[in-house]
């Protein structure tokens, strides 16, 4: 037996969302394994360093110098994103480890795949012996992330991420994004050409059902349903759309409406060179709206020569109702429902149309189940209200229609905010997300319960990553991405990603909310204030918002905005719903402290959605900090945590 003790530089190697892979598609999978070994292998032996082994997906590799392991990582990354579905986490740290029988052993090597597990996708994280052999090497930047108390690890760890020459160790992700598969296309909004501006729901909702039955076909990647609509009523390139929206092709058209007669044209392009693959235009009765609907799903399919499954086929040609009128109601709930803000409100009037002309009508189940769940998240109605008619709906829609995926999520969203059944919860994600990998709501929600329940920071980076592959210019996905960055403890990667999606779309409080807590974080105070009152503007003075600016006028010592909107706050609980943990907040930001805890419970029997994430905004952080308030932690039953 040969054993050595040496000082040397260890990198550890993982594939990003390989388990995930391997369950939906295994020989994929290992056909991707394949590929990541080729890549690796002759560039590990081409900067001097040795090929340990394999550990599943990762790979183990040793240096003799930290300059060659972090120059070959750079290239294993720039290589990489080559290779369609292959994203790399990379850690590598420098420390004494002893080497035996071909194998490596000791705290540095656990050390490095500590640090290889939080790395972001695409990324190369270092430990500071790394960081200070290297600070001085042309070529390399690098930039400190945070100091982390790694698992099995004694002292805390200073972690820096290696930034590649483009600027941006996320160059994988946006590399993925710039690929177009032959099979993929964006749905455009159809252009409402008829007289009455009303109808423009009716040209939107057109297009919408043509996407989502297009979405359901495995071998085509479809462009979310938000990111689409970004190019609404914009002469723009096509070109630009495919490169923003990583497809190859886009389907645009009309919809003229008058009584009972349509006219709709509709066009297939490839955007690199603006061909039109296939054209075609539909002169029918409304009666025959779902005829034209399925004919231009299945026309497109046939011309990116798609072999559909013969489920994919059935779920694309399947009639939702034979009650236009309901279909019409319907296309008027989703509309408004989309706009979101008094949107919901309008959107459920028409929903409960829809579902009471036919009882029978799976997607207009599906609708109301969205929106009662989406009440209960922002506190429009008491959760305990809300919740019982949201799983209702979303069962009925499932026994309607199985194939749809809108009320797996709902019912994924139920038990986590609702039911505090963790176990279940993870369940119903998995099982939403098997049903329709591109559906990014499962995606961002999912990534959402990883972060707030399980603190799987690891995995709920991977799943908001994913949300932003299939939704890019979706503002959502990157706050979802930056509540992560958030409650890891990345406060500048969560301003980041926060800006990017008050960029995408200035309207939505929450990029704002998040926003003003990560500036807060980085003790940029004056900027937190300012931002957070948008968030205030914007949201119409919404609850949310008003706590967090609450909070941050007590965290700076000014009591008596921080008081003027606690007083706001109760007042307005006799006329609407306040919920109990946004009273509890403000309260206790004053020192009101029975107050606070009384609130708290009034907020648990509302099961109020928020109550999830109590032990990670630093607004509720006096449930995690004050003992008088830990009973309560137990009360919620959550899960061990993720420490590594």
């Amino acid at each position: 037996m040969s054993q050595t003790r040496q000082l040397a530089a260890i990198m550890f190697t993982d594939i990003v969302g390989y388990t995930a892979l391997m369950g939906d598609d295994e020989q994929q999978a290992f056909e991707l394994l394949k590929q990541n070994r080729e890549l690796q292998k002759p560039l590990i032996e081409k900067f001097n360093g040795k090929w340990i082994k394999e550990i599943g997906d990762a790979v183990l590799a040793s240096f003799s110098t930290v300059t060659d392991a972090v120059f070959c990582a750079i290239e294993i990354q720039h290589s990489g994103n080559q290779i369609p579905q292959l994203k790399l986490r990379i850690g590598i740290h420098q420390g004494e480890v002893v080497f035996e029988n071909g194998d490596v052993f000791g705290d540095g090597v656990n050390i490095a795949s500590r640090i290889q597990s939080i790395a972001t996708p695409g990324g190369i994280f270092i430990s500071e012996s790394v960081h200070n052999n290297i600070s001085n090497k042309q070529g390399i930047n690098t930039k400190f992330i945070k100091q982390e108390t790694l698992k099995n690890v004694k002292a805390p760890v200073k972690i820096y991420e290696v930034i590649t020459d483009d600027g941006s160790s996320k160059s994988a992700i946006k590399e993925q994004l710039k690929k177009s598969p032959e099979k993929s296309i964006a749905v455009l909004p159809f252009i409402n050409m008829s007289n009455d501006p009303e109808q423009e729901y009716f040209s939107d909702g057109i297009s919408e059902e043509i996407l989502n039955s297009l979405a359901n076909v495995k071998d085509l990647k479809v462009a979310g349903r938000t990111s689409s609509y970004q190019f609404k009523g914009k002469n723009i390139d096509l070109r630009e759309v495919g490169d923003k929206l990583g497809v190859s092709t886009v389907l645009e058209g009309s919809v003229r409406k008058q009584g009972n007669h349509l006219r709709i044209s509709a066009q297939l392009i490839n955007v690199k060179d603006g061909f039109q693959i296939w054209s075609e235009r539909y002169d029918r009765d409304l009666d025959d709206i779902f005829v034209i609907q399925d004919e231009i799903a299945m026309t497109i399919t046939e011309k990116l020569k798609i072999t559909l499954l013969l489920a994919e086929r059935v779920s694309i040609t399947t009639t939702p109702t034979e009650n236009k009128e309901a279909y019409d109601l319907y296309l008027k709930g989703r509309f408004y429902w989309n706009r979101r803000g008094p949107g919901l409100k309008k959107g459920l009037e028409y929903f409960l149309q829809a579902a009471e002309l036919d009882p029978e009508f799976s997607l207009a189940h599906a609708g109301l189940a969205d929106t009662y769940a989406l009440f209960a998240f922002y506190s429009i109605l008491p959760a305990h209200q809300v919740i019982p008619k949201a799983r209702e709906a979303a069962e009925k829609a499932i026994q309607l229609n199985p194939a749809r995926v809108e009320p797996y999520s709902v019912l994924a969203y139920i038990t986590t905010f609702y039911d505090w059944n963790w176990a279940e919860s993870k369940k119903q994600f998995e099982k939403a997300i098997a049903i329709n990998p591109a559906y990014a709501p499962a995606h961002y929600w999912y990534s959402n319960f990883l972060t707030w329940v399980e603190r799987d920071y690891i995995h709920s980076t991977d799943e908001a990553f994913k949300a932003i592959e299939l939704e890019p210019l979706r503002s959502h996905s990157h706050t979802t991405l930056a509540t992560v960055y958030f409650c890891s403890g990345n406060f500048e990667e969560a301003r980041k990603s926060s800006q990017t999606a008050i960029d995408l779309d200035p309207n939505t409080f929450i990029s704002y909310s998040c926003l003003g807590a990560s500036l807060c974080e980085l003790g940029k105070y004056d900027e937190a204030i300012e931002v957070s009152k948008l968030a205030v503007i914007v949201s119409a003075r919404h609850q949310y918002p008003l706590i967090e600016l609450n909070w941050l006028y007590s965290k700076t010592g000014n009591i008596e905005e921080a008081q003027k909107i606690l007083d706001e706050l109760i007042l307005r609980s006799h006329t609407e719903f306040i919920s109990g943990l946004s009273l509890s907040a403000a309260a206790y930001s004053l020192k009101k402290y029975d107050k606070a805890y009384q609130f708290l419970e009034q907020a648990f029997v509302e099961k109020a959605s928020l109550l999830v994430t109590i032990e990670l905004y630093p607004f509720f952080s006096f449930i995690k900090t004050d003992p008088r308030f830990q009973p309560f932690i137990k009360r919620m039953n959550f899960p061990e945590k993720n420490t590594a």
